[in-house]
């Protein structure tokens, strides 16, 4: 192999990918990246068996072959270059020598043919998005997915795919976020779960990516994220999400909006006062009054702090895990913010007073922390 490229171009591609790599002592090569070079373009892979992603970028060279390269040490020495162009040598002894400005460094590869294959998603079914739209529903929803190796259907998010539209949903058992579209459809209602490990890669990439359609190719058991000079395919949850509609309460006597930047602030101060454990907050509004109180009988302090609202209907007194409700928050959009409940001890229902756009709406659910007597 003697190829050369950018090393900032390549450090950029790389980063995205090492978020796949992870530590497998039964497989060691897992912690390589798979470098395949032929009609000058290189390939670079990175893999942990689950979830499988690819980056493409354009070189100089003839070389055609495959070699595995160390994933932490190749990322490191290209963090400690400036932008410049390089060149890769592969060597007889198995080492491959990378020339920059400043010297040669050499790095001992294993042949790629030993690098695990992803296998092609058979019969899929495909579907264009616009990057900004797969990115924002996913910003919208991997926050409230679990960490419950005993419910691994937790761990991922929903992707409801309607003739009618789309649906998003993620939940740890203690909140729950529906994201829904109603401009974008798919040719036929499927459901699948797609592990948060390959949505949070997809989301840092799709953040930075100039690109502006998604394509995604999915089965009952994989599925694949292709754009621009990326591709990630992922194995998909093997298991049947919770019907998460029987727990989105439906009447809502009670009512009220408020800002959302103030409240965020309110809640952020007085939850400092609050119990390290359970982190209550109650939630106290009466008319046009709301009161957030918290205290900490354990080390004798406590927290209160009044705003305005604007009260829809009724009157509300109920708790929350203040982290929860500070994630809720963060997710809105709009600067005014809309919390409903029906009793102290059923599921608080956070959402923006106004969407974000047409054919969008965000409902995130909160469960109740039980107020003190």
């Amino acid at each position: 192999m003697n190829i050369k490229l950018n090393s900032k171009e390549l450090l950029e591609r790389l980063q995205y990918l090492s978020g796949v790599v992870t530590a497998n002592n039964a497989l060691p090569i897992l912690e390589y990246f798979l470098f395949e070079v032929g009609n000058k373009e290189l390939k670079i892979t990175a893999s942990d068996l689950e979830s499988t992603m690819t980056a493409k970028m354009s070189i100089e060279g003839e070389y055609i072959g495959s070699i595995a390269i160390p994933s932490k040490l190749l990322i490191d020495i290209l963090k400690a270059l400036p932008s410049q162009p390089i060149e890769f040598k592969v060597m007889q002894n198995s080492q491959i020598v990378i020339i920059s400005s400043s010297g040669n460094y050499s790095i001992a590869y294993q042949d790629g043919a030993e690098y695990p294959k992803p296998k092609e998603i058979e019969e899929p079914t495909t579907i264009s998005l616009p990057t900004d739209v797969l990115e924002r529903a996913i910003k919208k929803t991997v926050f409230a997915t679990g960490n419950d190796d005993l419910r691994p259907v937790m761990n991922g998010v929903l992707f409801q795919m309607r003739t009618t539209g789309m649906i998003f949903v993620a939940t740890d058992a203690h909140r729950l976020v529906k994201f829904s579209r109603t401009d974008h459809y798919a040719s036929a209602d499927v459901d699948f779960v797609v592990p948060k490990k390959p949505l949070n890669i997809l989301k840092a990439v799709l953040e930075k990516t100039g690109e502006l359609v998604v394509e995604i190719q999915y089965n009952s058991h994989n599925a694949s994220f292709t754009f621009g000079d990326y591709d990630l395919k992922t194995r998909l949850v093997d298991a049947k999400y919770p019907n998460y509609e029987a727990v989105i309460p439906k009447d809502n006597p009670n009512e009220f909006s408020v800002d959302t930047a103030e409240f965020m602030s309110s809640l952020k101060r007085v939850s400092l006062f609050s119990n390290k454990i359970t982190h209550q907050v109650a939630i106290k509004q009466k008319a046009t009054v709301l009161n957030l109180v918290a205290e900490d009988i354990d080390y004798s302090t406590n927290g209160k702090e009044t705003i305005e609202c604007d009260p829809k209907t009724g009157e509300i007194e109920i708790g929350f895990n203040a982290r929860f409700l500070a994630e809720a928050l963060n997710n809105v959009d709009d600067s005014r913010v809309v919390l409903e409940t029906s009793a102290p001890n059923r599921a608080g229902i956070v959402r923006p007073e106004n969407n974000f756009e047409e054919g969008e709406e965000l409902l995130m659910l909160v469960m109740p922390v039980m107020l003190n007597s």
